[in-house]
């Protein structure tokens, strides 16, 4: 499966964005999918991950409350709704998908997207 992450810009502190991770190829209707960043010099870190149903959600301590990871099954796209978004929250934002349970070890990926670049300006 081919993922495409974007929905990413420049946007004040306090702001909003949405990102989209789009698939192609083959639905990922079976796939648990996350969202991952890196910000510049730093290593890559879990935000965000839903399973094959959509229920189950999962979020990093430092975003919860803030983002909101969701799917669209019928467009094969999943988003990840970021709100109130501080300096801190710049970095690379990546999609990824695998084949087990939901999971913030990004090494347990096995389909990643190309990332979209989100930054917070204070």
């Amino acid at each position: 499966v081919q993922l495409q992450a974007s929905g990413g810009g420049l946007v004040q502190a306090g702001g909003s964005l949405r990102l989209s991770c789009a698939a192609s190829g083959r639905t990922f209707r079976s796939n648990a999918v996350g969202w991952f960043r890196q910000a510049p010099g730093k290593e890559r870190e879990f935000v965000a991950t839903i399973g094959r149903s959509s229920s189950i959600t999962y979020y990093a301590d430092s975003v919860k409350g803030r983002f909101t990871i969701s799917r669209d099954s019928a467009k094969n796209t999943v988003y990840l709704q970021m709100s109130s978004l501080e300096p801190e929250d710049t970095a690379v934002y990546y999609c990824a998908a695998r084949t087990g349970p939901s999971s913030s070890y990004h090494w347990l990926y096995d389909f990643w997207g190309q990332g979209t670049l989100v930054t917070v300006s204070s």
